[in-house]
């Protein structure tokens, strides 16, 4: 089974990653894919080359995150174009990593997309999870996390499906406003009632 585990910006996605981890359930990281996807010598890196100029890279040939951030955050067409190069990069590379676990028989697996819905990837997911916060909570923990201003912490998470409508979409929804102890409680409720339970019975 794969598992889309989802959320809003700063909504504490990566704590439920974790728990999962916790219980040697394997991990899809999309993150570490769309890094992976832009080193230097890809496709991925030439394509965003061409289409945002040079200024995207460090002076040592890497991606510039911060200029390309800054970039696509505050405009939606750049954003657009960004989604459509890395789209295709990350679903091929995640496919193989899924038909890796399965040829493995790897019985769960959680595939963690911050941008699940919006880069079309539930598609290949069996079920999805979302965690929510309130958000007022989301704005101050993405402002404190990555020192933004609020007007640029709240150009990030409106570049995003508003999080009430990726609640809506979802099979199971993960409260994360509380304690790690009564998130990591909801997590195995879910492992439990989907047939899980002896993964934590084993850890």
């Amino acid at each position: 089974m794969v598992l889309g585990l989802t959320g809003g910006i700063a909504t504490g996605k990566s704590t439920v990653s974790d728990i999962f981890k916790g219980y040697q359930v394997p991990i899809i990281d999309a993150d570490k894919v769309a890094r992976d996807v832009v080193k230097p010598g890809t496709k991925g890196l030439t394509a965003i080359k061409d289409t945002f100029g040079w200024q995207m890279l460090t002076p040592d040939g890497t991606l510039d995150r911060h200029a390309l951030g800054t970039l696509v955050f505050s405009q939606a067409e750049a954003l657009a174009k960004l989604n459509t190069i890395m789209g295709p990069l990350i679903k091929t590379a995640v496919v193989r990593k899924i038909q890796g676990f399965r040829r493995r028989k790897v019985p769960l697996v959680i595939y963690d997309a911050p941008t699940l819905f919006e880069a079309h990837g539930a598609a290949g997911v069996n079920e999805i999870m979302v965690v929510t916060i309130p958000e007022k909570m989301q704005l101050t923990r993405l402002m404190t996390r990555d020192n933004l201003s609020k007007e640029a912490a709240k150009d990030r998470i409106k570049s995003q499906l508003p999080l009430a409508e990726k609640v809506k979409r979802a099979d199971v929804v993960i409260d994360n406003s509380g304690s790690v102890d009564k998130t990591k409680a909801q997590v195995l409720e879910w492992l439990d009632g989907a047939g899980f339970g002896s993964l934590t019975n084993e850890n």
